[in-house]
């Protein structure tokens, strides 16, 4: 019930232009997001729409004001609120901002408290996150980490009734009650369909509307706190460096994918994207940047050439050796040991010129870089004593690689079914592993979505449990790795 009637103008972020809506039609229709936990602070996130339904393909924006409620006790008999934000057309009516002074391994309820003025208000369900536990805590902790969220694979290879939910993994993800997920990039596709390619600002945003309008998105983030990578696909394009003119150029890429998930304080003045999180005591993770500071993938291999950038790469090595956690997990967006296509059994990537140079597995991509980082790795003692790990994402299906050095990689696999594939072998000819130097304990038989399921069990010697599940739960393959 509401105590006046209130008509107002509504901006359509899909079309531009301006409606007369009434009030009880401006919701969340998108739920809200909590973002990069610490042990003090987390980044909350909604968007006021029109509705909850997809209008031509999109969901409509809302203008308004908008505040956080958030409290240690599911009826906020202790709960504060942030400041009052504004939903504005320029950053696609999206209200975010950073809490800060929470206290460490704290379970906190918050809501969103919103209306067209700070006069007319409603206030939206109850959500929930926790905040990291520290270094001090010796708790078991356990992450989904996931890549490859394809929205037009999903609407046309998926049959099931429960179509209008969304992507069934999310519900099988939700089920397992993860301590936090993780998206390491291609969580939209810019460049799918190739005819009708995203390039404006209003075309990107609609990948992310799309996809987030899911009753299983907004279901799945209600209880489970995030955080976010991007790759080539939510960037710019397919294998995409930041040369050339083709649309989106990397600045608007970057800018949409800062505006559309809880990645850094929105009141950062020059955000960085590369960041570390000690969870508690047994594991520490990092995820790194891979699109931001590239050199051009057609760029000769040799010690000029980056995919991370000088300064990312001082910071991870500074980092890496600062860390007393018992697991250290690197988070790639893109694969690391593979084995990946190679170049020459590589295609035009979508209509543009450039082949499989994308990533640190390709010979004639960035594996230079990778030398040298591992190199370095294995001079530091992490190969020996520092339990150091890679997850990356980008590849359409699951394995476990051992690379010669003695590093080892876990992929997530796409998430969706229908954007999955079986991937290339150590020895096939056209892998980036020819001469099958690469070990490989696992690797998918049958193609499918799904995605990688990480626990950390603490005791005199912790665990890390590597879990790969289908997109609708089940297990396929589990590592276990006993801290050395």
């Amino acid at each position: 019930m509401y105590s006046k009637t209130l008509i107002l103008s509504v901006v359509l972020a899909s079309a531009g232009c301006a409606a007369d809506v009434a009030f009880p039609d401006i919701t969340n229709g998108q739920g809200e997001i909590a973002g990069e936990a610490t042990t003090t602070s987390i980044i909350l996130q909604s968007r006021l729409t029109v509705g909850t339904e997809l209008v031509d393909g999109d969901l409509p924006g809302a203008g308004g004001s908008a505040r956080f409620e958030v409290a240690t006790t599911p009826e906020f008999s202790d709960s504060f609120e942030s400041d009052w934000m504004t939903a504005r057309p320029d950053s696609d009516f999206i209200v975010k901002t950073k809490i800060d002074g929470l206290s460490p391994g704290t379970r906190y309820y918050y809501r969103l408290i919103y209306g067209p003025d700070q006069d007319l208000l409603r206030t939206g369900p109850t959500r929930t996150f926790a905040t990291l536990a520290g270094a001090e805590a010796a708790t078991e902790v356990d992450f989904v980490v996931v890549t490859g969220m394809r929205y037009s694979a999903f609407q046309n290879s998926y049959e099931g009734p429960d179509k209008d939910l969304g992507y069934p993994a999310l519900a099988t993800i939700l089920d397992l009650a993860p301590d936090f997920f993780v998206a390491t990039g291609d969580n939209v596709y810019y460049d799918v369909p190739f005819q009708a390619a995203a390039k404006t600002p209003a075309e990107l945003r609609k990948k992310w509307h799309e996809q987030f309008v899911q009753p299983r998105f907004a279901a799945l983030f209600a209880e489970v706190p995030t955080y976010w990578e991007k790759d080539d696909h939510d960037s710019r394009y397919n294998d995409s460096d930041n040369t050339g003119d083709t649309e989106p150029s990397p600045e608007l890429g970057t800018a949409i994918f800062l505006e559309q998930v809880p990645v850094v304080d929105p009141a950062t003045p020059n955000p960085v994207t590369y960041r570390t999180h000690r969870i508690n005591k047994d594991l520490q993770i990092w995820l790194t940047e891979g699109r931001d500071y590239r050199s051009p993938n057609m760029m000769p291999n040799d010690a000029l050439k980056t995919l991370w950038g000088a300064e990312q790469i001082s910071w991870l090595r500074r980092t890496l050796r600062e860390s007393d956690a018992t697991f250290k997990i690197l988070i790639s967006p893109t694969p690391m040991i593979g084995p990946d296509d190679a170049e020459q059994a590589g295609r035009p990537a979508e209509g543009h010129d450039s082949l499989k140079r994308d990533n640190h597995a390709d010979p004639a991509g960035f594996r230079h870089e990778r030398d040298q980082f591992f190199g370095w790795l294995t001079n530091n003692g992490f190969l020996v004593d520092q339990n150091f790990f890679i997850i990356c994402g980008d590849r359409h299906w699951q394995y476990h690689s051992i690379d010669p050095s003695g590093f080892e990689e876990f992929s997530t696999g796409a998430l969706v079914d229908g954007n999955s594939r079986l991937g290339r072998s150590p020895g096939d000819p056209e892998s980036t592993d020819p001469e099958g130097l690469i070990e490989q304990p696992y690797t998918q038989t049958e193609a499918s979505g799904g995605f990688l399921h990480v626990t950390i069990t603490p005791g005199e010697r912790p665990t890390a449990t590597m879990r790969f599940h289908d997109e609708r739960g089940v297990l396929l393959h589990t590592v276990v790795k006993v801290a050395r």
